[in-house]
């Protein structure tokens, strides 16, 4: 048995829909007859085609917002929309504007919503979402009671996107209703942090470094590692925290999730809320020269010793190999 219909809220940027919009997607391909998407954005044409090649049979769009925070107009839209035709489901990433909006749309249509969801099932008639609960220990299921849509929202790289063959989404206009003074809020300016190399939360390999590091001139380490292998560099909370480099840099919980094919942790004990964050990785290389720390436990390979014996011996031997 599956759902009739579930939405999916579709984030882009310059015309590339957001990766764990097309793992929702994907995931929900399984769950319902029919998928649609919405987007509020004045290029929905332009993402039509990958949107239905990932399961979306139409792009529900609120057109060019202009300089507004989506969270209230888009809300608002989606409201609207809902009460022609509800789906039994709204799905979200866990970003800034899903959490935003999932919010509003909750207190607006008076029903529930399920946050860091990183499965989704079907019991029953009913949708079930998995949510991890203790820093990641264990999962806990719950499942939807009463009428839809239900909503919630899910983590990235809870699921691998993958095309299903089908043709372009149809792209619908939706209303914006006035949204008053709520809707005042504006984008002034927008900072776009420059980055060479791969994206953390896309890279097949990652090198994160944690407190073990000792000093933050010592983080050039990881930066000098990472460039050799074409990886990203991460970082643990702790350093991030203390300023050593940027938020953005961080692997966790309360980071990014990441699962690359090599992940290697260097000087990261293995805080829970940082192994959540990576612990879905392929292969995982941890460095640290506490034989009892805990990122021995999930790891492939385990090297006890200094970091900074063996980082620098790691970069010269691929120095030497060209």
């Amino acid at each position: 048995m599956t759902l009739s219909k579930i939405w999916v809220y579709v984030e882009a940027t310059d015309g590339k829909v957001s990766s764990t919009a097309l793992e929702i997607l994907t995931k929900t391909r399984e769950l319902a007859d029919t998928v649609e998407a919405i987007y509020s954005g004045a290029d929905g044409d332009a993402i039509a085609a990958t949107l239905g090649a990932h399961g979306a049979t139409t792009v529900h769009t609120t057109g060019d917002l202009g300089s507004a925070l989506p969270g209230v107009p888009v809300a608002a839209a989606i409201a609207e929309a809902a009460s022609a035709g509800a789906p039994d489901a709204i799905l979200f990433a866990t970003s800034y504007a899903g959490r935003d909006i999932a919010g509003r749309l909750s207190v607006k249509l008076d029903k529930s919503v399920l946050t860091n969801g990183v499965d989704l099932a079907l019991d029953g008639d009913s949708l079930a979402v998995v949510e991890p609960v203790f820093g990641g220990a264990t999962n806990v299921t719950t499942t939807f009671v009463g009428e839809g849509p239900h909503l919630v929202l899910i983590r990235p790289k809870s699921f691998v996107a993958e095309e299903g063959g089908g043709g372009p989404a149809a792209v619908n206009t939706i209303t914006v209703p006035d949204t008053g003074a709520a809707g005042g809020a504006k984008v002034i300016e927008r900072h776009v942090e420059e980055r060479q190399g791969p994206q953390l939360e896309d890279a097949a390999v990652v090198v994160s470094g944690g407190r073990g590091l000792g000093e933050a001139e010592k983080y050039q380490m990881i930066e000098d590692l990472a460039k050799l292998l074409h990886a990203a560099p991460g970082a643990s909370r702790a350093i991030v925290d203390a300023g050593w480099v940027p938020y953005s840099y961080q692997v966790g919980q309360t980071g990014k999730v990441v699962k690359p094919t090599v992940y290697i942790a260097a000087g990261i004990s293995g805080a829970t809320q940082h192994m959540v964050g990576m612990k879905g990785s392929k292969n995982i290389i941890a460095i640290n020269k506490d034989a009892e720390a805990p990122i021995f436990s999930i790891s492939d390979l385990g090297i006890v010793g200094d970091v900074h014996k063996v980082i620098p011996a790691l970069i010269e031997a691929l120095k030497a190999r060209g």
